[in-house]
């Protein structure tokens, strides 16, 4: 994925340091994630969304736009 190693490193982390945060057991998913060797799965990409306070698009580099999108409000 594009910018994980970026935003990882912009934030002063570690690949170990963000595995734990998303309560995975080897750095080494989130290596292969980070060169592109491997797909993130969808609910790591929105754990890593929600963290860096931006959008999945972004994380994937489909838009240069980092703001997350609005919340949908809840219906009731």
């Amino acid at each position: 994925v594009p910018r994980l190693r970026d935003l990882r490193e912009d934030h002063d982390l570690t690949q170990t340091q963000v595995a734990k945060l998303l309560n995975m057991a080897k750095r080494g998913i989130l290596n292969m994630n980070e060169t592109g060797e491997n797909d993130v799965p969808t609910q790591v990409l929105l754990q890593l969304a929600d963290y860096y306070h931006t959008s999945v698009d972004y994380l994937l580099g489909r838009t240069d736009e980092p703001r997350p999108y609005p919340s949908r409000k809840k219906r009731e």
